[in-house]
């Protein structure tokens, strides 16, 4: 897969006040791997949403941990599990990739996982089905992330009515372009859906500040061109850009894209970021395990590590 011209940003691609739940304790590795259990009994309150979740973590001191996992690998029960697991474990909002054929944002390890995925018949009401039973369970938002074809097939304004019945409250749109945001996003506010929009290391300014602009929830900074996956190291002018955006705009920033290690959270947290986010560090951990108890084992792990590096 092609990695991302240098003159393009995500959103500029041709192709188309409750306050959380207390937190559980981080459970040791004695994980059940029984399938979704229906909690008829439980009466949650209603999850925040991305924009609430940052200002209350703001106003704590606090940055916040956002995981990436891929739907359905190795398959739904276990990321069900997951799901519970990283809630559990501190995250304050967890991205879900729903698998998709053409993933031209991802990397090989998200792209893997994607395959695996769907081979497995992993399809959009399968995840739907999981999540009504999960989502109730957990303290933290989901946001779901897809591209736009998946949506438009569905039809924008069935796909947000859907989405939010089931608890969704943030969508991440890695190839709409920005000239197509408006329909979109009307239709995402009119469902109380946030609208996450990507702005990367060269996007132009104006156009950065109009995607900014627009962007709810949390603006998404890539912090390197390509695709996703794990790098050695976050690029130093990444402190620059969100230094920028922060010029521009109140909102929130989260970076991701090649941000991998406990130190790289804590690196972007000291530039001043209000979110860091992970993605296929934790998805080669779940797919490549030897089995979904040993990847959900060293999720466990991993998050941990990473949720103790952040303020």
């Amino acid at each position: 897969m092609a990695a991302l011209k240098a003159t393009t940003s995500f959103v500029h691609l041709k192709n188309p006040h409750a306050h959380c739940l207390p937190r559980l304790p981080c459970h040791k590795s004695t994980l059940s791997l029984k399938r979704f259990t229906p909690m008829a009994a439980l009466t949650a309150s209603p999850t925040v949403g991305l924009a609430e979740t940052f200002t209350r973590l703001k106003k704590q001191g606090k940055v916040a941990l956002i995981p990436y996992i891929t739907a359905g690998d190795p398959d739904l029960s276990t990321t069900a599990e997951a799901l519970k697991l990283l809630d559990s474990c501190g995250s304050d909002i967890i991205e879900l990739g729903v698998p998709y054929s053409d993933p031209l944002a991802d990397g090989p390890v998200i792209q893997a996982a994607a395959t695996r995925s769907l081979a497995r018949g992993t399809n959009f009401n399968a995840i739907l089905s999981m999540l009504k039973e999960v989502v109730p369970q957990i303290s933290c938002p989901i946001a779901l992330f897809t591209y736009y074809n998946p949506i438009l097939k569905r039809g924008v304004d069935n796909f947000m009515s859907t989405v939010r019945d089931i608890g969704i409250r943030g969508l991440v749109v890695p190839d709409v372009p920005l000239e197509e945001t408006e329909s979109l996003q009307k239709e995402a506010m009119k469902n109380k859906i946030e609208l996450v929009l990507f702005t990367t290391p060269t996007t132009p300014t104006d156009r950065m500040k109009a995607i900014v602009e627009a962007s709810e929830g949390f603006v998404y900074l890539v912090s390197s061109i390509g695709v996703t996956g794990a790098r050695a190291s976050v690029s130093g002018h990444v402190q620059t850009l969100i230094r920028e955006i922060k010029e521009s705009s109140t909102k929130p920033v989260a970076v991701g894209f090649g941000i991998s290690k406990p130190e790289h959270v804590q690196q972007v947290a000291g530039w001043g970021a209000d979110g860091v986010i992970v993605g296929s560090a934790m998805v080669k951990l779940l797919g490549e395990a030897q089995s979904p108890e040993e990847g959900l084992k060293e999720l466990e792990k991993f998050a941990k590590s990473l949720k103790s590096a952040l303020p």
